[in-house]
Protein backbone atom coordinates (compact mmCIF):
# COMPACT_ATOMS: atom_id res chain seq x y z
CA UNK A 1 0.00 0.00 0.00
CA UNK A 2 1.16 3.39 -0.66
CA UNK A 3 0.12 7.25 -0.56
CA UNK A 4 -0.54 9.21 2.12
CA UNK A 5 -1.91 6.45 4.40
CA UNK A 6 -2.81 8.34 7.44
CA UNK A 7 -5.45 8.21 10.32
CA UNK A 8 -8.61 10.51 11.21
CA UNK A 9 -6.70 12.23 13.81
CA UNK A 10 -6.36 15.30 11.93
CA UNK A 11 -9.98 15.76 12.57
CA UNK A 12 -9.95 15.22 15.49
CA UNK A 13 -8.04 18.21 15.25
CA UNK A 14 -9.35 20.24 13.44
CA UNK A 15 -12.80 21.36 15.19
CA UNK A 16 -15.43 20.07 12.30
CA UNK A 17 -18.89 20.68 13.04
CA UNK A 18 -20.13 17.87 10.53
CA UNK A 19 -18.81 14.75 9.22
CA UNK A 20 -20.20 13.68 6.04
CA UNK A 21 -19.69 9.50 5.06
CA UNK A 22 -20.41 8.61 1.54
CA UNK A 23 -19.99 5.81 -0.35
CA UNK A 24 -22.17 2.61 -2.26
CA UNK A 25 -24.40 1.22 -0.14
CA UNK A 26 -22.39 -2.25 1.69
CA UNK A 27 -18.83 -0.57 2.13
CA UNK A 28 -19.43 0.16 5.53
CA UNK A 29 -20.22 3.60 5.67
CA UNK A 30 -22.30 2.95 9.65
CA UNK A 31 -19.76 0.88 10.94
CA UNK A 32 -17.26 3.94 9.81
CA UNK A 33 -19.60 6.59 10.97
CA UNK A 34 -20.60 4.53 14.31
CA UNK A 35 -16.40 4.51 15.02
CA UNK A 36 -16.25 8.20 14.64
CA UNK A 37 -18.87 9.30 16.39
CA UNK A 38 -17.89 7.24 19.40
CA UNK A 39 -14.09 8.32 18.72
CA UNK A 40 -15.27 11.91 19.02
CA UNK A 41 -17.78 11.86 21.78
CA UNK A 42 -15.09 9.32 24.35
CA UNK A 43 -13.08 12.91 23.63
CA UNK A 44 -15.52 14.83 25.31
CA UNK A 45 -17.40 16.40 21.80
CA UNK A 46 -21.02 16.60 22.51
CA UNK A 47 -22.04 14.20 19.30
CA UNK A 48 -24.76 13.35 17.69
CA UNK A 49 -24.78 10.69 14.44
CA UNK A 50 -27.56 10.68 12.02
CA UNK A 51 -28.79 8.03 9.29
CA UNK A 52 -31.00 9.27 6.35
CA UNK A 53 -30.46 5.98 4.86
CA UNK A 54 -34.06 4.45 3.52
CA UNK A 55 -33.00 1.35 6.04
CA UNK A 56 -31.47 3.13 8.51
CA UNK A 57 -29.21 0.85 10.79
CA UNK A 58 -28.13 2.81 13.71
CA UNK A 59 -30.57 0.74 16.17
CA UNK A 60 -28.51 -2.52 15.10
CA UNK A 61 -24.91 -1.16 14.91
CA UNK A 62 -25.13 0.31 18.79
CA UNK A 63 -28.05 -2.84 19.86
CA UNK A 64 -30.73 -0.13 21.18
CA UNK A 65 -33.72 1.38 19.95
CA UNK A 66 -32.82 4.86 18.14
CA UNK A 67 -35.31 5.79 15.47
CA UNK A 68 -36.91 9.49 14.68
CA UNK A 69 -36.47 10.82 18.33
CA UNK A 70 -32.52 11.76 19.50
CA UNK A 71 -31.59 9.16 21.44
CA UNK A 72 -28.85 8.83 23.54
CA UNK A 73 -26.43 5.91 23.71
CA UNK A 74 -25.94 4.04 27.11
CA UNK A 75 -23.15 3.91 28.83
CA UNK A 76 -21.75 6.55 26.15
CA UNK A 77 -21.44 9.89 27.53
CA UNK A 78 -21.78 13.08 24.66
CA UNK A 79 -22.93 10.60 22.06
CA UNK A 80 -26.90 10.39 21.13
CA UNK A 81 -27.93 8.90 17.91
CA UNK A 82 -30.96 9.75 15.32
CA UNK A 83 -32.70 7.96 12.67
CA UNK A 84 -34.63 10.38 10.40
CA UNK A 85 -37.18 8.76 8.22
CA UNK A 86 -38.80 10.44 4.93
CA UNK A 87 -42.61 11.03 7.23
CA UNK A 88 -40.26 12.89 9.53
CA UNK A 89 -38.53 15.39 7.25
CA UNK A 90 -41.70 15.89 5.48
CA UNK A 91 -43.51 16.63 8.76
CA UNK A 92 -40.98 19.16 9.69
CA UNK A 93 -40.77 21.04 6.28
CA UNK A 94 -44.20 20.93 6.39
CA UNK A 95 -44.06 22.63 9.85
CA UNK A 96 -41.45 24.94 8.72
CA UNK A 97 -41.92 26.14 5.64
CA UNK A 98 -45.84 24.99 5.12
CA UNK A 99 -47.81 28.65 5.76
CA UNK A 100 -45.11 30.41 3.04
CA UNK A 101 -45.74 27.96 0.37
CA UNK A 102 -49.31 28.31 1.12
CA UNK A 103 -49.24 32.27 1.10
CA UNK A 104 -47.32 31.86 -2.34
CA UNK A 105 -49.95 29.31 -3.78
CA UNK A 106 -52.44 31.37 -2.34
CA UNK A 107 -51.16 34.45 -3.95
CA UNK A 108 -52.95 33.23 -7.20
CA UNK A 109 -55.42 31.08 -5.69
CA UNK A 110 -57.77 29.48 -3.61
CA UNK A 111 -57.07 26.04 -2.56
CA UNK A 112 -56.89 24.25 0.62
CA UNK A 113 -53.94 24.31 2.77
CA UNK A 114 -53.41 20.94 3.39
CA UNK A 115 -54.02 19.84 -0.38
CA UNK A 116 -51.35 22.70 -1.07
CA UNK A 117 -48.87 20.93 0.81
CA UNK A 118 -49.48 17.78 0.12
CA UNK A 119 -49.25 18.62 -3.77
CA UNK A 120 -45.97 21.09 -3.34
CA UNK A 121 -44.51 18.26 -0.69
CA UNK A 122 -44.87 15.36 -3.51
CA UNK A 123 -42.56 17.19 -5.69
CA UNK A 124 -38.64 16.12 -6.46
CA UNK A 125 -36.19 17.12 -4.62
CA UNK A 126 -38.33 18.50 -1.62
CA UNK A 127 -37.57 16.21 0.83
CA UNK A 128 -33.77 16.04 0.12
CA UNK A 129 -33.71 20.45 0.02
CA UNK A 130 -35.21 20.20 3.66
CA UNK A 131 -32.52 17.41 4.52
CA UNK A 132 -30.03 19.79 4.12
CA UNK A 133 -31.72 22.96 5.66
CA UNK A 134 -32.07 19.87 8.63
CA UNK A 135 -28.83 19.14 9.31
CA UNK A 136 -27.20 22.50 9.03
CA UNK A 137 -29.93 24.00 11.36
CA UNK A 138 -29.02 20.94 13.76
CA UNK A 139 -25.06 22.17 13.26
CA UNK A 140 -25.72 26.04 13.73
CA UNK A 141 -28.23 25.39 16.66
CA UNK A 142 -24.73 24.51 18.80
CA UNK A 143 -26.30 21.81 20.87
CA UNK A 144 -24.08 19.11 19.43
CA UNK A 145 -19.97 19.92 19.16
CA UNK A 146 -20.13 17.61 15.75
CA UNK A 147 -22.53 15.97 13.78
CA UNK A 148 -21.75 12.79 12.05
CA UNK A 149 -24.17 11.74 9.39
CA UNK A 150 -24.09 8.57 7.46
CA UNK A 151 -25.85 9.60 4.45
CA UNK A 152 -28.06 7.06 1.87
CA UNK A 153 -26.42 5.33 -0.64
CA UNK A 154 -24.31 7.28 -3.02
CA UNK A 155 -26.74 7.59 -5.97
CA UNK A 156 -29.27 9.37 -3.44
CA UNK A 157 -26.48 11.17 -1.62
CA UNK A 158 -25.16 12.99 -5.01
CA UNK A 159 -28.60 13.72 -6.10
CA UNK A 160 -28.80 15.40 -2.59
CA UNK A 161 -26.09 17.52 -2.39
CA UNK A 162 -27.08 19.01 -6.11
CA UNK A 163 -30.20 20.12 -5.17
CA UNK A 164 -29.51 23.35 -3.47
CA UNK A 165 -27.77 25.10 -6.96
CA UNK A 166 -30.70 23.18 -8.74
CA UNK A 167 -33.66 24.97 -6.21
CA UNK A 168 -31.89 28.27 -6.86
CA UNK A 169 -31.59 28.32 -10.33
CA UNK A 170 -35.36 27.02 -10.32
CA UNK A 171 -35.96 30.24 -8.00
CA UNK A 172 -34.34 32.66 -9.90
CA UNK A 173 -36.51 31.44 -13.04
CA UNK A 174 -39.50 31.15 -10.87
CA UNK A 175 -38.96 34.78 -9.67
CA UNK A 176 -38.96 36.30 -12.99
CA UNK A 177 -41.67 33.95 -14.27
CA UNK A 178 -44.12 35.80 -11.00
CA UNK A 179 -42.90 39.02 -12.08
CA UNK A 180 -43.82 39.03 -15.14
CA UNK A 181 -46.91 37.71 -14.17
CA UNK A 182 -47.78 40.14 -11.15
CA UNK A 183 -46.86 43.08 -14.06
CA UNK A 184 -49.73 41.42 -16.51
CA UNK A 185 -52.06 41.42 -13.48
CA UNK A 186 -51.16 45.13 -12.51
CA UNK A 187 -52.69 46.21 -15.40
CA UNK A 188 -56.19 44.35 -14.93
CA UNK A 189 -59.16 45.69 -13.00
CA UNK A 190 -57.87 44.19 -9.74
CA UNK A 191 -54.25 44.95 -9.71
CA UNK A 192 -54.84 46.95 -6.10
CA UNK A 193 -55.72 43.86 -4.36
CA UNK A 194 -52.40 41.68 -5.84
CA UNK A 195 -50.28 44.64 -4.46
CA UNK A 196 -49.55 43.32 -1.05
CA UNK A 197 -49.81 39.86 -2.33
CA UNK A 198 -46.82 40.82 -4.72
CA UNK A 199 -44.59 42.45 -1.90
CA UNK A 200 -45.14 38.97 0.61
CA UNK A 201 -44.52 36.54 -2.31
CA UNK A 202 -41.54 38.47 -3.52
CA UNK A 203 -39.92 38.71 0.00
CA UNK A 204 -41.00 34.92 0.64
CA UNK A 205 -38.92 33.93 -2.69
CA UNK A 206 -35.72 36.25 -1.53
CA UNK A 207 -35.57 34.57 1.43
CA UNK A 208 -35.56 30.97 0.07
CA UNK A 209 -33.08 32.04 -2.31
CA UNK A 210 -30.76 33.61 0.83
CA UNK A 211 -31.02 29.91 2.33
CA UNK A 212 -30.70 28.04 -0.53
CA UNK A 213 -27.26 29.98 -1.20
CA UNK A 214 -26.57 30.05 2.22
CA UNK A 215 -26.85 25.80 2.35
CA UNK A 216 -24.51 25.68 -0.86
CA UNK A 217 -22.01 28.18 0.93
CA UNK A 218 -22.00 25.46 4.47
CA UNK A 219 -21.64 22.32 2.35
CA UNK A 220 -18.36 23.96 0.88
CA UNK A 221 -16.59 25.52 3.37
CA UNK A 222 -14.00 22.92 4.79
CA UNK A 223 -14.05 24.97 7.91
CA UNK A 224 -16.92 23.57 9.16
CA UNK A 225 -18.03 20.29 7.11
CA UNK A 226 -15.69 17.26 6.45
CA UNK A 227 -16.64 14.39 3.58
CA UNK A 228 -15.24 11.51 3.91
CA UNK A 229 -15.58 8.39 1.35
CA UNK A 230 -16.00 5.17 1.85
CA UNK A 231 -15.48 1.88 -0.62
CA UNK A 232 -13.97 -1.68 -0.76
CA UNK A 233 -10.94 -2.60 -2.88
CA UNK A 234 -13.19 -3.90 -5.37
CA UNK A 235 -14.16 -3.30 -9.01
CA UNK A 236 -17.91 -1.52 -8.46
CA UNK A 237 -16.53 0.03 -5.34
CA UNK A 238 -13.62 2.00 -7.14
CA UNK A 239 -15.60 2.84 -9.87
CA UNK A 240 -18.37 4.38 -8.15
CA UNK A 241 -15.79 5.95 -5.83
CA UNK A 242 -14.24 7.47 -9.37
CA UNK A 243 -17.79 8.59 -10.02
CA UNK A 244 -18.27 10.49 -6.50
CA UNK A 245 -15.09 12.15 -6.33
CA UNK A 246 -15.17 13.60 -10.11
CA UNK A 247 -18.51 14.69 -9.37
CA UNK A 248 -17.72 16.38 -5.75
CA UNK A 249 -14.74 18.18 -7.53
CA UNK A 250 -17.50 19.63 -10.39
CA UNK A 251 -19.64 20.88 -7.66
CA UNK A 252 -16.57 22.22 -5.75
CA UNK A 253 -17.55 20.01 -2.74
CA UNK A 254 -13.72 19.06 -0.85
CA UNK A 255 -13.44 15.62 0.08
CA UNK A 256 -9.70 14.86 1.53
CA UNK A 257 -10.41 11.09 3.13
CA UNK A 258 -10.56 7.99 1.62
CA UNK A 259 -11.54 4.45 3.60
CA UNK A 260 -10.96 1.72 1.93
CA UNK A 261 -12.93 -1.19 4.09
CA UNK A 262 -12.78 -5.41 3.77
CA UNK A 263 -9.36 -5.09 3.09
CA UNK A 264 -7.18 -8.89 3.58
CA UNK A 265 -4.29 -8.88 5.58
CA UNK A 266 -3.59 -12.02 6.85
CA UNK A 267 -4.29 -14.51 3.89
CA UNK A 268 -3.93 -18.40 5.49
CA UNK A 269 -6.30 -19.92 3.14
CA UNK A 270 -6.66 -20.21 -0.58
CA UNK A 271 -9.85 -18.54 -0.60
CA UNK A 272 -8.33 -15.50 1.43
CA UNK A 273 -5.02 -15.28 -0.77
CA UNK A 274 -7.02 -15.36 -3.76
CA UNK A 275 -9.38 -12.14 -2.45
CA UNK A 276 -5.89 -10.83 -1.11
CA UNK A 277 -4.99 -10.89 -4.56
CA UNK A 278 -7.84 -9.36 -6.13
CA UNK A 279 -7.76 -6.41 -3.29
CA UNK A 280 -4.15 -5.91 -4.30
CA UNK A 281 -4.80 -4.32 -7.65
CA UNK A 282 -7.84 -2.40 -6.82
CA UNK A 283 -5.95 -0.85 -3.55
CA UNK A 284 -2.95 -0.48 -5.93
CA UNK A 285 -5.13 1.65 -8.31
CA UNK A 286 -6.52 3.68 -5.61
CA UNK A 287 -3.33 4.47 -4.31
CA UNK A 288 -1.72 5.37 -7.78
CA UNK A 289 -5.17 7.54 -8.63
CA UNK A 290 -5.79 9.37 -4.95
CA UNK A 291 -2.55 8.76 -3.12
CA UNK A 292 -1.54 12.31 -4.28
CA UNK A 293 -4.26 14.04 -2.87
CA UNK A 294 -6.30 12.01 -0.55
CA UNK A 295 -5.63 10.93 3.16
CA UNK A 296 -5.95 6.90 2.68
CA UNK A 297 -7.13 4.94 5.04
CA UNK A 298 -7.14 0.80 4.68
CA UNK A 299 -9.60 -0.70 7.35
CA UNK A 300 -8.97 -4.44 7.63
CA UNK A 301 -11.67 -7.38 7.34
CA UNK A 302 -13.25 -8.20 10.41
CA UNK A 303 -13.94 -11.78 10.97
CA UNK A 304 -17.31 -10.55 13.33
CA UNK A 305 -19.82 -8.64 12.87
CA UNK A 306 -19.71 -5.38 13.89
CA UNK A 307 -22.32 -5.17 16.91
CA UNK A 308 -21.97 -2.99 20.11
CA UNK A 309 -19.58 -0.33 21.69
CA UNK A 310 -16.43 -2.58 21.81
CA UNK A 311 -16.51 -3.76 18.55
CA UNK A 312 -17.25 -0.57 16.99
CA UNK A 313 -14.40 1.13 19.54
CA UNK A 314 -11.66 -1.10 17.86
CA UNK A 315 -12.78 -0.30 14.16
CA UNK A 316 -12.53 3.43 15.78
CA UNK A 317 -8.56 2.63 17.04
CA UNK A 318 -7.74 1.60 13.63
CA UNK A 319 -9.32 4.32 12.18
CA UNK A 320 -7.92 7.28 14.40
CA UNK A 321 -4.32 5.44 15.54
Amino acid sequence: MSGRERSLSDIEKGGKQLVMLGGKGGVGKTTCAAAIALHMAEAGRKTLILSSDPTPSLSDIFEISVGAQETPIPHTPNLTALEISSEVVLRKWKGRFGPEIYEVVSSFADLDYDFVLEYVGGAPGIEEEYMLYYIMDLVKEGRYDLVVWDTAPAGHTLQLLHLPEIFLRHLEGATKFYLNLYSYLERAKEAVKLQKGKRSLLEIISGWQALSGEIIAFTRDERYTEYILVTIPEALGVKQTERIIRDFDIHGLPVNYLITNHVVEEADCTFHRMRKEMQSHYIKLLSEQYGDRLHLIFLPLSPYEIKGIERIRRVSHFLFS
